[in-house]
């Protein structure tokens, strides 16, 4: 009877198993397709165009937008039809977040528009629809993240996860189109300040993609081709965001969820000013540290080598601080005892791989800058700061992943009703009132009752209203004697919580300092500040060609951790 009883839940749970498997197996045909694609017109393979890369990518598009519009459609005619949602999933602060990076990806698709009216004599026709396909999909993208990026899907689920699934990989190939495109345009840089500076030992071709006509217009021409690429690293955020949030989606389609109060946690200034001007002074810092380095790197031997040194010892000092803070915030949790949250959340799960998996980005930067230090005959002054920098980017990715993902797995703290009120016996007239101030009114002496009597707890001593009769003396001494030990007890209390409000605060300014700093260094590989290139310590050990692969392999992680990272901390802050 136990086995005929439940051989229907068993079977019905195949198939959706089974769809689950083949949606995942169709998204990874799909982007490996895409890949290949984008791999062969990125080395100029012979009968492979940028034409046909941008057909490729439309069609995704296009097809996506059609199934976004079918499932809007439904929503919008049966709104009862999904009725459980991911608490966890498409967070405010998120979707802000992405909309910031999605308005930001609109004009530079109005700068493409404006690149291919200009050379419109020679550019595929692809070349324009592109830029308005992707603005369309853009902003029906943002509609359905902020509707629909809660909901879990209990109809139509095996078209769904195909659907879901289709977005997921569409939005990695734009993705990995941006980041291409972005890295190539910082190669051919990198290339002409090293003929700058006279590399003869190292051969160098160019790879331009440029148009091969004239501009009708110089001034905007110039405009749009320098400012397509300063935007390109917002549009890249915003597709491995919004990927993500649809992988969440796809995660969650046919879920079954637990149905509780979901406490909802603001971001607040206050409490976090000491951890905000730091952050702050560190987020200027390195602006300025930016703009010198992109002014003075390439100009001549000497002022290359200063502005390397100048980015190392910034970067050394930033790196020993959030190691500090860290390490202050991990010892903090040790002191506490608070359980952790291991209930089912894809959301969170996500969170901690990504945090995990895009720091080995950066670790293989720093442990092939360590290796090059080690191995090279000659070691130019600069290089040397390159080995402290490399090895506190590897000590502090995890520092942080550890804090991170212990912060966003330890269970809210629940306020007990004993805690919010104070039970207040006073004397009167041989009886006893019992009076429920707020903490607030007893903390600040304010607490009376409504006959204006003064209240018998008042900063830490008893005090004793004066009655008129002289009966019941020992009475009155024996209750006061339980007060006394009443009121020690309560302000035992008042101490204990004293200490976790300040545990608790110099852990939400080092979640705020951590938030800034890491938005701090996601702007110098973002803009181009890559000492990684530049530093040319790998390319004379590794040779040019192969440290260049790696670089632009694992670039987009290490500036992707970044990103992420502080998108987790901002979560921490308000968790905390």
């Amino acid at each position: 009877m136990e086995k005929g009883a439940g051989s229907p839940s068993m079977g019905g749970s195949y198939p959706q198993k089974n769809a689950e498997i083949l949606s995942s197996q169709y998204g990874i045909n799909l982007f490996l397709a895409g890949l290949l694609l984008t791999f062969a017109w990125a080395v100029h393979a012979v009968g492979i165009s940028k034409s046909h890369l941008l057909s490729y990518l439309i069609t995704l598009m296009l097809i996506q937008l059609l199934w976004m519009l079918w499932y809007l459609c439904r929503s919008c005619t049966q709104r009862r039809l999904i009725r459980d949602k991911d608490t966890h999933a498409g967070a405010r602060w998120l979707k802000c977040g992405i909309t910031l990076f999605a308005v930001i990806t609109l004009i530079l698709d109005s700068f493409k528009i404006g690149y291919y009216i200009d050379f419109s004599n020679c550019l595929s026709p692809t070349e324009g629809i592109f830029p308005v396909t992707h603005a369309m999909h853009t902003i029906l993208q943002v509609y359905f993240l902020w509707c629909h990026a809660k909901d879990i899907i209990q109809s139509f689920k095996t078209l769904e996860r195909f659907g879901v699934i289709h977005s997921v990989f569409t939005n990695l190939l734009l993705w990995t189109n941006g980041v291409l495109t972005e890295s190539k345009h910082q190669l051919n840089e990198h290339k002409e300040r090293l003929i700058t500076l006279g590399f003869g030992n190292i051969t160098i071709v160019l790879d331009d993609h440029a148009p091969q006509c004239n501009c009708t217009t110089t001034t905007l021409c110039s405009i749009f081709s320098q400012g397509i690429y300063y935007l390109y690293p917002f549009n890249i955020e915003y597709h491995i965001l919004a990927s993500t949030m649809l992988y969440v989606l796809w995660k969650n389609i046919g879920r079954k969820v637990e149905h509780h109060q979901q406490h909802k946690t603001p971001f607040k200034f206050h409490g976090i000013t000491v951890g905000m001007i730091f952050g702050l002074i560190v987020l200027t810092s390195t602006i300025a540290i930016v703009v010198v380095y992109l002014i003075q790197i390439g100009r001549s031997k000497i002022k290359s080598e200063l502005a390397l040194t100048m980015f190392y010892l910034h970067a050394i000092f930033v790196l020993a601080l959030m190691c500090t803070a860290g390490i202050v915030a991990l010892l903090i949790y040790r002191l506490e005892d608070r359980s952790l949250d291991n209930s089912k959340n894809p959301a969170r799960k996500l969170d901690a791989e990504l945090l995990v998996g895009t720091a080995a980005g950066s670790w293989l930067l720093s442990w092939g800058s360590i290796l090059a230090i080690i191995c090279a005959q000659a070691h130019p002054k600069y290089t040397w700061y390159n080995l402290p920098y490399s090895v506190l980017v590897i000590i502090e990715k995890y520092i942080q992943n550890l804090f991170i993902i212990e912060s966003i797995h330890r269970e809210q703290e629940k306020v007990n009703d004993d805690i919010k009120t104070l039970r207040i016996v006073t004397i009167s007239r041989g009886s006893t009132l019992s009076l429920t101030p707020s903490y607030k009114e007893i903390y600040n002496g304010r607490a009376a009752d409504d006959n204006g009597e003064v209240p018998c707890v008042f900063k830490g001593s008893i005090c004793r209203r004066e009655n008129g009769g002289g009966g019941g003396a020992k009475e009155e001494t024996s209750q006061e004697n339980s007060l006394v030990m009443h009121s020690a007890s309560d302000f035992s209390f008042y101490s204990r919580n004293s200490v976790t409000n300040n545990k608790r605060r110099i852990l939400k300014n080092i979640a705020a300092f951590l938030f800034l700093c890491n938005l701090s260094l996601w702007i110098p590989p973002a803009f181009g500040c890559r000492p990684e290139y530049d530093n040319g310590l790998e390319e004379i050990v590794f040779g040019f060609e192969p440290w260049i692969i790696v670089v632009n392999l694992a670039m987009p992680f290490s500036i992707f951790y970044r990103m992420h990272s502080a998108a987790s901390l901002f979560e921490v802050n308000c968790k905390t």
